[in-house]
């Protein structure tokens, strides 16, 4: 196994797109949810094509500064987190990844101190 194998049947899914917006990869949880807008074909189009006003914006925006994006949604009655992280090589940016976990309706939350 690679060192990249367990993302493709990561049960969240995973989509990373370069500084433009192009789409590079998506494991195989992605690849399912946006099966009705392509699927494994939307691979090497833009992202930025996906998504309506005002979403677009803000991904252009995000592309642009670099800067992450962490929220919750629910749809159809299925709540998920949210991560937009941008990546690095060799310490200059390459793009972004997004990361969407499916989580419970209620979920507890802990603050821990270093004592």
């Amino acid at each position: 196994m690679s060192n990249h194998e367990w993302v493709k049947e990561f049960p969240g899914t995973i989509t990373v797109c370069d500084s433009e917006g192009i789409i590079l990869e998506m494991n195989d949880a992605a690849i399912e949810a946006f099966k009705k807008n392509g699927g494994e074909k939307l691979i090497g189009t833009n992202l930025l094509d996906c998504h309506p006003e005002p979403a677009r914006s803000k991904l252009k925006k995000l592309l642009a500064t670099q800067r992450e994006n962490t929220y919750t949604i629910e749809k159809n009655g299925v709540k998920k987190f949210i991560h937009q992280v941008p990546w690095y090589e060799n310490g200059e940016y390459r793009g972004f990844v997004e990361f969407s976990l499916k989580i419970p309706a209620q979920i507890p939350h802990f603050v821990r101190d270093n004592t």
